[in-house]
């Protein structure tokens, strides 16, 4: 069988890119395609990508990787140019253009869908007021353009025979703007390797990019109001400066850290705090695999990966006093909390369980086809002999 993958772009290694890892071990003779890709080979090699990527016109831009959010409006484009009509299986990892490749009706495509182009769907208001076009005539233009993408995403979403969703979350966002029902398979996760418990330390954790989306600045607003505990805030963004300026002496910048490190850094904190609203969500599933208790927003994600009293708890709003509220509320009961509780829940987001009910999706689908097939030949095996039947009777 002949398998094709396609993903929105390859440029840098995140959460997405994991995923494309986990279905190349499934189908290791794929062929990979994408709108670009500017990884270098050792970057493909560490996510399995074995051989060259095929990639649209885009690939010509120069610098393609630093300029791709204005090419926006180049990318459906780019994507119906990709030629996979010598594929029995295209597998799409999408969260942006990828679902939308052209397919023909004896081609099976299975859509792994991180989320519904998010910038175009209910996240537009607070994309436009991020980028500092909330009202204006630039603002008028990217709504306009906004517009038509919707409209594609939204033909294109009936392309795909077979949707999948990496949340309930994101299965509900899916069926509110495109009329489908997606199955769930959750994401793979890294989990620990630990076979020892750490020593927890005196202090809470927080880490991301450090952009404004992921309300890091809630979190280290909300520390001034715990003077007596502390803080460690890992990541870099363009929002740094303007952290370490708010911030309290009771909060620690450690910067970017090597995926070891933040590991160390989470099996010893007394809990994560994460404050972002994510489809899905890693990294408070990789603080749980340490056997860290995590304190998350009760949105998106989170809500599917946190169980509220035994692996962590839930505020109901991003902001410092809800925060701060919280923190105080596990202090108060922190022996309750179970690191083998913490790692047991984990363990339901392994590569492992992954692979195969990625395994098991793309075998149903093949299976109905086949059943399909199966009922078109019974049906026709049903007429041809109830015809012969007159014919016998009438012979001498």
């Amino acid at each position: 069988m002949r398998v094709a993958v396609v993903h929105d772009w390859l440029y840098v290694i995140g959460g997405a890119e994991r995923v494309l890892e986990q279905i190349l071990q499934v189908f290791p003779d794929a062929d990979v395609y994408s709108v670009f890709a500017s990884l270098s080979e050792d970057e493909r090699r560490r996510i399995g990508i074995t051989r060259p990527v095929r990639t649209t016109f885009l690939q010509r831009i120069p610098r393609v990787g630093r300029w791709h959010r204005a090419l926006l409006p180049l990318m459906p484009l780019a994507i119906e140019q990709l030629d996979l009509s010598q594929y029995d299986l295209v597998i799409s990892s999408s969260y942006a253009v990828a679902k939308g490749v052209l397919t023909g009706p004896d081609q099976l495509h299975v859509s792994y869908v991180h989320s519904p182009i998010r910038y175009a769907w209910d996240l537009q208001h607070r994309y436009l007021a991020e980028v500092g076009s909330s009202r204006g005539l630039k603002s008028m233009l990217m709504r306009a353009l906004l517009h038509k993408i919707r409209i594609w995403d939204f033909r294109t979403a009936h392309g795909p025979d077979v949707m999948i969703a990496n949340s309930n979350f994101i299965a509900r966002r899916i069926r509110k703007v495109y009329g489908r029902t997606a199955q769930v398979i959750y994401p793979p996760v890294g989990l620990s390797t630990r076979t020892q418990a750490t020593p927890k330390g005196d202090y809470f954790l927080t880490a991301s990019r450090l952009v404004p989306y992921k309300n890091i600045e809630v979190v280290v607003r909300a520390f001034a109001l715990l003077p007596d505990m502390k803080l460690k805030v890992g990541g870099s963004g363009p929002q740094a400066e303007y952290l370490k300026k708010i911030a309290t002496p009771n909060v620690e910048f450690i910067g970017f850290v090597e995926d070891g490190k933040l590991r160390e850094l989470m099996a010893g904190a007394r809990a994560f705090i994460f404050a972002a609203e994510e489809d899905f969500g890693i990294i408070p599933v990789e603080a749980q695999s340490e056997g860290t208790p995590v304190l998350a927003l009760r949105r998106g994600g989170s809500r599917e990966t946190v169980v509220d009293g035994y692996t962590g708890l839930f505020y109901d709003e991003p902001t410092p006093e809800a925060i701060s509220a919280t923190v105080r509320a596990f202090v108060a009961r922190e022996t309750a909390f179970s690191a083998e509780d913490c790692v047991t829940n984990a363990g339901r987001f392994s590569a492992e369980r992954f692979r195969a009910e990625l395994r098991a999706a793309v075998d149903a689908a093949l299976s109905a086809r086949r059943s399909e097939e199966a009922a078109t030949l019974a049906s026709f095996q049903n007429v041809a002999g109830r015809k012969e039947k007159p014919l016998e009777a009438a012979r001498p």
